[in-house]
């Protein structure tokens, strides 16, 4: 049974000061503007960046660099999301609950509402956020944090919150990484326009669009970088190792209450989600990578929509090129904000995500210690600069071809997948020694969150597969008490 946190009622952590606060942003041009950043890596739709002049192509590219961030400064974002689930039937939960959830939780704990037309859908609590997904999965976004111990209170403090009210409400809460028991057309469809824009186009895309809306669930963090060329070896290292935390984090084998035949049935939906916005981002590693090449990739990926006078406006089709040309039919004649290029950042769903941060993608929903553990992977690697050489190093000589193969196999066979005549967990043994070591170096006690990893990685047996042994013998071919024994 997955460990629950000690339920003391309290509100969230206090928040350290942001480590992205308002700067001004110089453009190759001699303009100054400012470039306007959310508290949290939720990008808060209100915000609206003051243009006198048209934007240019050097002014998003400062947009990107303007994250470059004294160590001093760097901070651990965690988000993670998990299915609600009515306790008496196991069905979603519906719009109306999630409503009641989040009224509930801003009455007793506080927290300002975040509202679209007349229906609340999400909470912010100081630097921290509450959102709901479109197929009503809850989703924390955390607050900057210093350590990974702030993390974890942060974390049980959510938790404890949600659970406090959801449990008057018969709600429960699961962390996996796909929907283990209903169809699509189960599951309910919550009322935010954004929402309804990509519930429109994903089918025209590719063929598991709305089972990544509706049916997933991740665990992410989001770290900073220092530099141009620091921004550029943390994001090959993570691109290139992601497919060996998707294996070690594996935790989603079942599909409408039957094993599947994957162990992250959740990573492989993204493999035919959107080719133009998922991926590995082959681009990440030529010689002349940099900031500027990531601008131009985003300029040509397909914008959702834009967001004027507190309405949604389908732009499905076009890019954000056209937008910077005055040539959005929708809005004509209107050019970009540095808003609508923080929101069209944040539509991308590559394997590792670039904005004023880096945020780590690859993982499944989990248990409650999966929620530290997974920053705590991530930090120990890319915040230690002896652990990112040897990852560097590591990673030199792996093609493209091989990058591709790890991600499209190992969904199905994780730490078993096989490598260079070895096995992805060889490769998973080592990089949680060099987190470890990379967490003791930062001499804040946090290497204990990697124990739970290392027993994996030293078993070979993921949470997938336990659940699949739980399924094929104790649970006697029923998925159901997964929801019983996996309750947060």
């Amino acid at each position: 049974m997955a460990p629950t946190p000690a339920c003391a009622l309290v509100p969230p952590p206090p928040a350290l000061p942001s480590a992205r606060p308002c700067a001004l942003v110089p453009t190759n041009s001699g303009r100054r503007r400012f470039a306007v950043a959310a508290a949290s890596p939720l990008v808060e739709e209100a915000v609206r960046a003051t243009e006198a002049e048209p934007l240019t192509k050097e002014d998003l590219v400062a947009y990107l660099a303007s994250g470059c961030k004294p160590r001093s400064d760097w901070r651990i974002g965690t988000e993670h999301e998990k299915f609600g689930f009515q306790v008496e039937t196991l069905r979603p939960v519906n719009y109306q609950q999630i409503r009641d959830l989040l009224n509930g939780v801003a009455d007793r704990f506080g927290g300002h509402r975040v509202m679209e037309g007349n229906n609340i859908v999400g909470l912010k609590q100081g630097s921290q956020n509450i959102s709901m997904e479109p197929g009503g999965q809850i989703e924390l976004s955390g607050a900057p944090l210093e350590t990974l111990h702030q993390t974890r209170a942060e974390v049980n403090s959510h938790l404890c919150q949600v659970k406090a009210v959801g449990e008057e409400l018969g709600i429960g809460f699961l962390g996996l990484g796909f929907q283990p028991k209903w169809a699509l057309s189960d599951m309910p469809i919550m009322p935010k326009a954004k929402f309804e824009i990509a519930r429109n186009y994903m089918p025209k895309v590719g063929s598991s669009g709305l089972d990544m809306m509706f049916r997933t669930c991740s665990v992410q963090v989001n770290l900073d970088y220092g530099s141009e060329q620091d921004m550029i070896m943390k994001l090959r290292a993570a691109i290139a190792l992601q497919p060996i935390a998707t294996a070690i984090f594996a935790n989603s084998p079942f599909k409408e209450g039957k094993l599947s035949g994957f162990l992250s049935l959740r990573s492989y939906t993204y493999t035919d989600t959107d080719s133009d916005r998922t991926g590995m981002l082959p681009f990440v590693f030529d010689s002349s990578f940099g900031f500027e090449r990531y601008v131009d990739y985003v300029l040509d990926v397909p914008m959702y929509f834009v967001r004027r006078n507190k309405r949604h406006i389908n732009c499905t089709g076009m890019s954000f090129r056209d937008f910077m040309a005055g040539k959005l039919p929708q809005v004509p004649g209107e050019r970009p904000t540095l808003n609508d290029w923080e929101v069209h950042l944040g539509s991308i769903y590559p394997e590792v995500r670039l904005k004023r941060f880096l945020e780590m993608r690859g993982a499944d929903g989990g248990p409650f210690s999966t929620l530290c553990a997974l920053p705590a992977f991530w930090v120990g690697l890319l915040y230690d600069d002896e652990s990112l050489r040897c990852i560097t190093d590591m990673i030199a000589d792996w093609t493209s071809e091989e990058r591709d193969m790890l991600r499209r196999k190992v969904p199905v066979t994780g730490l078993k997948t096989q490598f260079r005549g070895g096995y992805v967990r060889d490769l998973a043994e080592n990089l949680v020694k060099l987190a470890k070591d990379g967490l003791q170096r930062r001499g804040h006690m946090e290497a204990g969150f990697l124990n739970e990893v290392d027993e994996v990685v030293s078993t070979g047996v993921t949470q997938a597969e336990k659940l699949a042994k739980l399924y094929k013998t104790m649970w006697q071919h029923n998925v159901d008490p997964v929801f019983r024994e996996f309750i947060y």
